[in-house]
C-alpha cells in the first residue's frame, strides 16, 4: 500500500537548550516519508535546489523512499531557522527563506498515478486541491494545514476540506479553524466542513481524533474522541518534526492495515506518537533514519502500557 506525500523537503537550523544544529535536513514531507516508510511504501512530491545533493537524497533512498518525484531545480532549497530556547512547544522563527519553495509547482509522474494513498503537506491550498483532482481514485486522503492559510486563504482551504478522509493538524489551528475555543465544540464545527474525521495534535500531550460512524459505516454524523498519549521524555532535543514525524507514523499504519476502520484508526493514532516521540531525541532527521521496526514495536508497548489498566 503506497502513501503518496506532497510537501517540503528543506533545510534547517535549528536551536534549543540542547544545542544547535547547523542546515539539518527537514521540510514537512522528509519528516512524514521517514516516519511512514517503517510501515509502508512513500513517494515524494518536492521541489529542491542545487544545494540539496545526492548524500542528502540518499537518507531518503536508504529508507527505500521514491524519490523520482522530486524536482531539482536552480537555485537554493528552501531554508528554514528556529529557536526553542523560549518555549519546547513553539518555535520562534528567526528566517524563512523560500527560495524555489516559492514557486513549487507539483507534479506528478505518471509512475505515481497508481497510488492508493494521499498525504497533502503543509502548503498552499491551491496547490493542495491542484493535486487532490488529479488523484481521484486513491483510497484515503488525509491533509494538513496551518495557521496561515487558515486566516489569509480559507475560501480556497475549505475546498480542499471539502475532498479530506482525515484532517491533521494542532488544537490551536483547529479551534481557529472553527473560531470556538472549546476543542470538542471546533472539532464538531471542523467536521461539518467535510473532513470525515479530524486527528488534532497536543504535542507533548498527546493527541485526540474526532470521527463519526458516517467515517466507517456511513450512518448519520455523532462525534466520537479517542485520546492517545504522548510519552514523557527526560530530555526533548529538537521538536521540529515532531508533528509531521507524527502525520507519517499516523498514515502510515493507516495506510499498511488496508482499510479503514475504527480499530485501525486508533492504532494508527499510537504509531503517530510513538513516531513523534523518536523525531525529539535528536537534531532533525537522525533519529528517525536510524530506527528499526523492532525499536518502533517495543515503544508501541509502551504507549500502551500507559493508557491500559490491565
Amino acid at each position: 500500500m503506497s502513501i503518496l506525500v506532497v510537501g517540503s523537503v528543506a533545510f534547517d537550523t535549528i536551536e534549543t537548550p540542547s544545542g544547535r544544529a547547523e542546515r539539518c535536513l527537514g521540510g514537512a514531507a522528509t519528516y512524514f516519508a521517514l516516519a511512514a516508510s517503517y510501515f509502508t511504501h512513500v513517494r515524494v512530491i518536492g521541489v529542491v535546489g542545487e544545494d540539496f545533493t545526492e548524500e542528502h537524497e540518499s537518507i531518503l533512498k536508504a529508507r527505500d523512499i521514491d524519490t523520482r518525484g522530486i524536482e531539482h531545480v536552480d537555485g537554493k532549497s528552501f531554508f528554514w531557522s528556529g529557536s526553542y530556547h523560549d518555549n519546547l512547544n513553539e518555535a520562534k522563527t528567526l528566517s524563512t527563506e523560500l527560495n524555489v519553495f516559492e514557486s513549487f509547482s507539483p507534479k506528478i509522474p505518471a509512475e505515481y498515478a497508481n497510488s492508493e494513498h494521499l498525504f497533502l503537506a503543509n502548503i498552499d491550498p491551491v496547490l493542495q486541491e491542484r493535486v487532490r483532482s488529479q488523484m481521484p481514485n486513491v483510497r484515503i486522503v488525509c491533509g494538513d494545514t496551518m495557521n496561515y492559510w487558515i486566516t489569509g486563504h480559507r475560501a480556497n482551504l475549505e475546498k480542499v476540506l471539502k475532498g479530506l478522509d482525515v484532517l491533521l493538524i494542532n488544537d490551536t489551528e483547529a479551534k481557529l479553524l472553527a473560531d470556538d475555543a472549546n476543542l470538542v465544540r471546533a472539532a464538531d464545527r471542523v467536521l461539518s466542513m467535510g473532513p470525515k474525521s479530524l486527528v488534532v495534535k497536543h504535542g507533548e500531550y498527546g493527541a485526540t481524533a474526532f470521527f463519526s460512524e458516517e467515517s466507517f459505516t456511513g450512518k448519520p454524523h455523532i462525534t466520537l474522541p479517542f485520546r492517545a498519549p504522548a510519552l514523557p521524555l527526560s530530555e526533548v532535543f529538537d521538536p521540529t518534526g515532531a508533528g509531521d514525524s507524527f502525520a507519517g507514523g499516523f498514515f502510515g499504519s493507516l495506510a499498511a492495515a488496508g482499510e479503514l476502520t475504527p480499530a485501525a484508526f486508533k492504532t494508527a493514532m499510537f504509531y503517530g506518537g510513538v513516531m513523534g516521540s523518536f523525531a525529539v531525541e535528536r537534531f532533525g532527521t537522525e533519529r528517525t533514519q536510524q530506527l528499526t521496526r523492532e525499536e518502533i514495536d517495543q515503544r508501541f508497548a509502551l504507549f500502551r502500557e500507559l493508557s491500559h489498566l490491565d
